[in-house]
């Protein structure tokens, strides 16, 4: 198949359907990675189509989402100075930092700007070379190739005035933090074929027989996912716990070398925060020290942040799996995509936009989640 639309074939679709309702003979569930395959499910209603016993829950699949409320108030921090030009994707503009986002910086006076790519800032560094420049790098190993990339070619043709402020995460140890959690119903994975079309699938097959869960390695599109889940329910249904391809179109057990080379010589692995879940070591990248000199948080400094969560959003629970958007008080009342209470509402690859944009506005009838006021998240800082 060389097109699109043939992954959106209705009759593959069906046959695909048939054969998961004939194979489930239990109540399983399972959890895809990704903030994209979490919107494909909403939008064609994939979940709906599955036999009732089949229930998919939405992971911690959107870097915007993950980033930590520090970090954001940190950007808001760095753009607000007057000698900055922030650049930024869109959709980190109206995530909510304690008291402002970057859009309320713009309106003030900041100088934010939107970029589709990191090269497109170091572009406005060599242009600019009296104002300090800086992206925010945010993302899951799909981006960061690209952004290790910029902070490279920045030495090289030196390229003092940028920077970057970076919360980079990675997904094997996301899995881990979840499956550690009191409070975790995932019997499986949908692994995000992107983040495996540049690391690969060596991570995996360890955290497989650790936990004795499948990973399926899927895509995006309406039949990649239904293939994801037919291949996972044969799994569960045999008792099985392996890690499968099922995106061998773009992605290879070795990964991109090329693209692993760039991460390895500009990035080194740390402990990450991640918005909702808490620390889990080893799950994020800083820059090396041989390119400490353009990491933004040591250039400026921004020490001794006070953040402030909503006390209302539970978009936390809902990164964890633990609900769905729907079942939060303040979906769609007090938190919409105009007005957002969290990230999730904002990120194009939230789930609560995606069941805001999608109409899914009725609590689900599935297993509720704990009630607000639990803390389940610090459970997730032991994983190691």
């Amino acid at each position: 198949m060389k097109y699109v639309e043939e992954f959106n074939d209705p009759e593959l679709a069906r046959r695909l359907l048939e054969d998961i309702h004939a194979t489930a003979t239990r109540p399983w569930t399972m959890m895809e990675v990704c903030g994209g395959q979490t919107h494909s499910i909403i939008r064609h209603g994939i979940d709906q189509l599955l036999p009732e016993h089949i229930e998919l829950i939405h992971g911690p699949g959107c870097p915007v989402c993950v980033t930590p409320l520090e970090m954001i108030d940190k950007a808001l921090e760095i753009a607000s100075r007057p000698e900055v030009v922030f650049c930024s994707f869109g959709d980190m503009l109206r995530v909510p930092g304690t008291d402002r986002d970057l859009f309320r910086i713009k309106s003030a006076g900041g100088d934010v700007r939107v970029v589709y790519s990191p090269l497109d800032a170091l572009e406005i560094a060599q242009r600019h070379p009296d104002r300090e420049v800086v992206f925010f790098g945010v993302g899951f190993e799909t981006t960061a190739p690209a952004n290790a990339m910029t902070v490279h070619e920045a030495r090289r043709r030196g390229i003092r005035n940028y920077s970057m402020l970076i919360s980079h995460v990675r997904v094997p140890p996301a899995i881990e933090a979840i499956m550690r959690a009191p409070h975790c119903r995932v019997q499986a994975f949908l692994a995000a074929g992107h983040v495996c079309s540049v690391m690969g699938t060596a991570e995996y097959p360890a955290l497989a027989d650790r936990f004795g869960v499948p990973i399926v390695v899927t895509g995006f599109e309406p039949l990649d996912i239904l293939e994801g889940v037919r291949r996972t329910v044969r799994q569960l249904e045999n008792g099985e716990h392996r890690v499968e391809n099922a995106y061998p179109r773009a992605v290879r057990e070795e990964g991109n070398p090329a693209a692993r080379r760039m991460l390895e010589e500009v990035f080194e692995v740390t402990d990450r925060a991640w918005r909702g879940i808490g620390v889990i070591p080893a799950s994020g990248w800083r820059l090396s020290k041989a390119f400490r000199e353009y990491d933004a948080e040591h250039r400026f400094e921004v020490g001794g942040i006070t953040t402030r969560e909503s006390g209302v959003c539970r978009s936390g629970e809902v990164l964890q799996g633990l609900i769905k958007p729907n079942e939060c008080e303040a979906f769609g009342t007090t938190c919409t995509p105009r007005n957002p209470l969290g990230a999730t509402m904002v990120s194009s690859e939230g789930a609560c936009a995606a069941y805001h944009l999608y109409r899914r506005l009725g609590g689900p009838a599935g297993p509720a989640g704990p009630a607000r006021g639990t803390e389940p998240a610090r459970e997730a800082t032991s994983v190691g």
